[in-house]
């Protein structure tokens, strides 16, 4: 059997690591993996796959730094260019990037089955095209792996069971990934304490809107007089606080966007995390830490429901309050089997074998 993967940036790759080397273990089972370069970086050098112990990719399509449109079109060309050579059984794809649903309509359009991981995931905000992604990538899939009942829910309710197409309840590949490199995590050099909480700020919908970046920053200052806050600042926000003459505490103690290591090592060691990050608000739960979501609607509706996820929007008095609140109230119950306690890879896998048979 042989396996096209189409990935984007690098927390798809992180990601899938932990299927391809479930993948790995079949012999039957041959994995191409594409990158098509839509987000550029500097940190996924060939050191980075070496010490994430992720294969690295077979093909570098250099497809990035354009608009939602010119980026996908020239992605299905290039995918599809490579999907005739290598005529695969399978297209993988992750999540809701632009690269997962050029990989989709490539496949879709040469009658490849797809596996859809991370499917049926709903901000139910078409704003975002990250939703736009996600749905259109779902409605051509073959497979559908969820990571949750909610994700499930919410394709039964979109009417997909109706469809033929194949719904699996997997759990989550981004805490078998979790477990996995959690035993790796490494300080990063220039932080300076060790008593602080982590925050992360990079969504357009906060950093394009100056109201927002306003609010939440005006918020992040005054949670500093009392709290060491750790930013590692991405570069639209650094960019838009600039251009707008928005000020941080000093209390406030940025360094540069860090490696996944490094990340893992900041979320294990951390107070609790303030975000504005999808995947981050996962990643504090897999190291049961508290998240306060500086977002107005999230795709992880069950940490909200287990209490351990507030969502607080960019709003200064709410974010204050549940602050105070984390503080103050430092434990709370984290069910790890909400997320398949790390065996989702394994179960993909041996769905798509299954499926094949």
């Amino acid at each position: 059997m042989k396996i096209v993967t189409v990935l984007g940036a690098r927390p798809q790759f992180i990601k899938a690591g932990s299927v391809s080397r479930e993948i790995a273990k079949h012999e039957s089972i041959q994995e191409i993996i594409i990158h098509t370069g839509q987000h550029y970086d500097a940190n996924m050098s060939d050191v980075f796959f070496e010490e994430m112990q992720i294969p690295k990719p077979d093909y570098f399509l250099g497809v990035g730094g354009k608009s939602h449109g010119a980026m996908t079109g020239q992605m299905i060309e290039k995918i599809e260019e490579i999907l005739l050579v290598e005529k695969p059984d399978w297209l993988l794809v992750y999540g809701d990037t632009n690269s997962t649903l050029a990989g989709a309509i490539a496949a879709a359009k040469l009658h490849i089955k797809i596996a859809h991981i991370e499917a049926g995931l709903r901000s139910f905000n078409m704003k975002m095209p990250e939703e736009v992604n996600r749905i259109l990538t779902d409605k051509v899939s073959s497979i559908l792996f969820c990571p949750t009942l909610a994700a499930i829910n919410n394709l039964n309710n979109e009417g997909i069971s109706s469809t033929g197409t194949e719904v699996c309840l997997s759990g989550d590949v981004m805490q078998d990934g979790a477990l996995f490199y959690k035993g790796l995590a490494e300080k990063p050099s220039e932080l300076l304490i060790d008593d602080y909480v982590l925050c992360t700020i990079h969504r357009a919908e906060n950093t394009d809107d100056e109201e927002r970046l306003t609010s939440i920053v005006k918020a992040l200052n005054e949670v500093a007089c009392n709290q060491t806050i750790v930013l590692p600042l991405h570069p639209r926000t650094k960019s838009k606080l600039e251009s707008l003459s928005i000020t941080l505490s000093e209390n406030v103690q940025i360094i540069a966007p860090v490696g996944y290591l490094n990340m893992v090592w900041l979320i294990m060691n951390s107070k609790f995390i303030m975000t504005d990050s999808g995947g981050l608000q996962k990643e504090a739960f897999f190291f049961e830490k508290q998240c306060i979501t500086l977002r107005d609607e999230t795709e992880w509706v069950e940490l909200v429901e287990a209490g351990v996820n507030k969502l607080v929007g960019a709003n200064k008095e709410m974010i204050l309050a549940e602050f105070n609140r984390c503080i103050n109230k430092p434990s709370a119950l984290f069910d790890q089997s909400i997320y398949g306690g790390g065996q989702a890879s394994k179960a993909i896998v041996e769905s798509i074998i299954k499926f094949m048979a």
